[in-house]
């Protein structure tokens, strides 16, 4: 993007080179981390199918790590991230695991490439960070065929206190990431403005990352988190919330 949307938080943060080296030991390191990751695979399997010689545009990459996932399922990948230092751990890491990966520099919010381009179109944590989240959207079901895969924070979830007081330090110019979160009306509705359907959803805990995190037993986020689920409460405010949007037929 250019000019004044270019100075987002969401474009300056990922621009460091400390931010891009620190990013998958922050984001998966220790036992929730990996547990984290290995949903994010499982959920990805799922909702895309077999991989195998299918077309995929990995947007907002970052270091690689879910176009990792599907270039080892045999899919032909593409990821493309604004940020040339998160490019660079990713190629690194490309070479380092022999991986058959094609990373672009790239905004999300105006992707360089034809319409209906890839065959799936995936997108994790990258619409909540967003400073026009509608333009990504459009973007992800223009280039799509068949399939968008993407992740957003619940607003019927605890992420919505986190969120305004993230908003809040921020405006305080305490240096920390704010973010959106969403209904899934607004999602589904934007992604229904495009010509896709919501086929497919998954929620991944009704308690914060931060509170599992905390105590760092992946036993015990199980256990919690199976309980939640029995009584109904992962359905009603679990989060972040993963889905599969397939393209109707007549668009």
């Amino acid at each position: 993007m250019k000019g004044q949307a270019s100075q987002h938080y969401s474009y300056s943060t990922y621009a460091d080179p400390k931010t891009a080296d620190s990013f998958d030991a922050r984001r998966f390191g220790g036992p929730i981390g990996e547990l984290i990751a290995a949903e994010q695979a499982r959920v990805l399997a799922e909702f895309a199918g077999p991989f195998e010689r299918r077309t995929v545009l990995d947007v907002g990459t970052g270091t690689g790590r879910a176009a990792f996932l599907l270039a080892r399922g045999g899919a032909l990948v593409t990821g493309v991230d604004a940020s040339e230092e998160m490019l660079r751990v990713a190629r690194a890491r490309a070479a380092q695991e022999h991986a058959a990966v094609n990373f672009l520099v790239g905004d999300a919010h105006t992707l360089q490439f034809p319409d209906r381009s890839f065959d799936v179109v995936v997108c994790l944590r990258v619409v909540m960070h967003s400073p026009e989240w509608k333009a990504v959207i459009g973007e992800l079901c223009r280039t799509a065929k068949s399939l968008v895969i993407l992740d957003y924070p619940s607003s019927r979830s605890v992420a919505r206190l986190q969120s305004s007081a993230r908003r809040v330090l921020h405006a305080l110019s305490i240096n920390t990431e704010p973010y959106r979160v969403f209904p899934d009306r607004a999602i589904e509705s934007e992604l229904a403005e495009h010509g896709f359907r919501v086929r497919s959803l998954h929620r991944q805990f009704v308690l914060p990352i931060g509170f599992h995190k905390l105590f760092g037993s992946p036993r015990m986020t199980q256990a919690v988190e199976r309980i939640l689920n029995r009584l109904g409460l992962l359905r009603l405010f679990g989060s972040p919330v993963t889905l599969v949007a397939e393209r109707c037929v007549r668009s």
